[in-house]
């Protein structure tokens, strides 16, 4: 695959910026809560705000703005966004809140006794704020990169 060719699909690069952007801003507004740099944010999931919806929005509008709104692509790529933005705030978000049940249930019936297992990931999905910013995120960086990069 020829990399120039790669660096001119425009929709992918909404995509691309948006997921990073999503990523970077992680850790100031963490930072802001807790007062600790938390550099583990750049690469971990949930979270405000979603990288995975500010990808999937990007792209989808960046299809949009690029190829047409009429376009079977766009219809295709709204589809797959519903579905990532459903399973961010829906399902994983859920798979957490379990997560964290199950940690205090191990915590309590282990109390006392050192424990050498790690407890499940609690943060794996977002709340539907964090999914609203995500969506935010990716409708800003698609039509401002469309604004400047027609």
């Amino acid at each position: 695959m020829n990399l120039a060719l790669l660096l001119q699909n425009k929709a992918l690069i909404a995509a691309l910026t948006a997921w990073l952007m999503a990523q970077v801003i992680k850790m100031p507004l963490d930072y802001l809560y807790s007062r600790k740099w938390n550099w583990a944010l750049l690469l971990t999931t949930g979270g405000m705000p979603s990288s995975h919806s500010s990808l999937m929005t990007a792209a989808a509008l960046g299809v949009g703005l690029y190829h047409g709104f009429d376009s079977p692509v766009f219809a295709i790529a709204v589809a797959v966004t519903m579905v990532v933005v459903y399973d961010a705030a829906g399902v994983r978000r859920q798979a957490g809140i379990h997560a964290q049940r199950i940690n205090v249930l191990f915590n309590e019936l282990l109390h006392g006794h050192m424990l050498n297992e790690k407890d499940l990931r609690e943060v794996l999905g977002h709340t539907p704020l964090e999914v609203a910013g995500g969506i935010l995120l990716g409708m800003i960086v698609a039509t401002f990169q469309w604004l400047i990069w027609k």
